[in-house]
């Protein structure tokens, strides 16, 4: 897989490709992250890539021009099975989204920044819009190495054990079970004898019950979308 992020300060986005599982994923030959610094191809010699919005109002607008330049550039090299916005009014990102992009060869992501990019652009070149959640950030970025996190650990041979990403919260639209390690006793709690027991079978049936109560106690909602 490859993904390229389009940014105008890409500086947000070293740290979390460089460490972990994402770090190891490219070692491996498995995934590649691109960052791409939007003034790159910013207009004039100030290089700019936003202006006023016309009909006035607080903020700036992100400029078609340099986002065009780009992404027409990215994609004279490539074909992109999705090109991403990630914006506050896109679909919400869940488990199910992660799992299907995971399954995609190259993707594009385009982070947002001010009062967010020039309809044109999404009208134009945007395939896919997508939100982490209902809050604002103040820029795309982070949201972008939370998609990028979220779909590059689910690639096989990403994680040393394959059948980890199969296990997470959400993945059968259940929290995860509560999980222990040794010490089997700690301070008067001990691990619940059936983990210790051998029995697989009566282990999974335990973890499962596991999930199915914790998730009507902490996310009912999940179980209402069945």
């Amino acid at each position: 897989m490859r993904i390229d992020i389009i940014s105008v300060v890409p500086g947000l986005l070293e740290g979390p490709f460089s460490h972990s599982i994402l770090k190891r994923a490219e070692e491996k030959g498995l995934a590649k992250v691109q960052i791409h610094n939007l003034r790159d191809y910013a207009i004039g010699k100030q290089k700019q890539v936003d202006d006023y919005a016309f009909g006035g109002g607080a903020g700036m607008v992100m400029m078609i021009e340099p986002i065009a330049k780009c992404i027409e550039a990215l994609q004279s090299q490539r074909t992109y099975d999705e090109i991403i916005y990630l914006t506050p009014d896109g679909a919400t990102f869940d488990q199910v989204m992660a799992n299907e992009l995971s399954l995609k060869g190259n993707l594009m992501m385009l982070c947002g920044h001010y009062k967010g990019v020039d309809e044109r652009v999404r009208q134009k070149f945007i395939t896919k819009e997508i939100s982490i959640g209902d809050f604002v950030l103040s820029g795309g970025e982070l949201a972008a190495a939370v998609l990028a996190d979220a779909i590059i650990r689910l690639i096989p041979g990403v994680l040393n054990d394959e059948t980890s990403a199969l296990t997470d919260s959400f993945q059968d639209g259940l929290l995860a079970p509560p999980v222990y390690t040794r010490p089997a006793a700690y301070d008067g709690m001990e691990v619940p004898d059936i983990l210790l027991s051998g029995h697989q079978a009566k282990i999974e049936d335990w973890r499962f019950e596991q999930s199915v109560r914790r998730t009507k106690e902490r996310r009912p909602d999940l179980l209402d979308r069945e």
